[in-house]
């Protein structure tokens, strides 16, 4: 099963009401923010197609994810998401790097963890971005669907 990372890229102004509604159903309502969301979730398609023009997604890999879970994961109180956190209040023996292959084979749902922030916040890419903020991504530009590419640029941003 596949497991979209989904990264907002643009700022909210000038956006319509209907797509900033959309990227707050989705948690993403700054900049630099990240959300992991299977891709097998009912309306997500039509959600990622009605914010296209101010996010990029795609297929995130297991060694990624870990990173990102290390890196960037946080508890509700702040704290980073440890080993010994996911063990003890997961129920989940082999701490983060469990928790990324239950993620990755459907068994957990991050979004419906408890305990756990379900936003990753970002620093912006080192080296910047390669395209243009304002084009698809199959255009030279950042936004938009880009598949497993996804992974180059979430291990810059991490």
């Amino acid at each position: 099963m596949a497991v979209y990372a989904i990264i907002r890229i643009r700022g909210g102004v000038n956006t319509p009401r209907e797509v900033e509604a959309t990227m707050k159903l989705l948690r993403l309502v700054k900049k630099y923010h990240a959300v992991i969301y299977p891709s097998t979730l009912p309306g997500l398609k039509g959600m990622l197609n009605k914010a296209k023009d101010l996010v990029t997604w795609g297929e995130i890999s297991q060694e990624v994810l870990t990173e990102l879970l290390r890196k960037r994961g946080r508890i509700t109180s702040g704290d980073p998401l440890t080993d010994e956190f996911v063990e003890k209040s997961l129920g989940l023996r082999g701490g983060i790097e469990a928790l990324s292959k239950a993620i990755m084979s459907g068994e957990v749902a991050y979004h419906r963890l408890k305990h756990v922030e379900k936003v990753f916040r970002l620093h912006p890419p080192k080296g910047g971005f390669k395209g243009s903020i304002k084009k698809p991504y199959n255009d030279g530009g950042e936004l938009g669907y880009r598949n497993g590419d996804i992974n180059d640029l979430l291990k810059r941003m991490i």
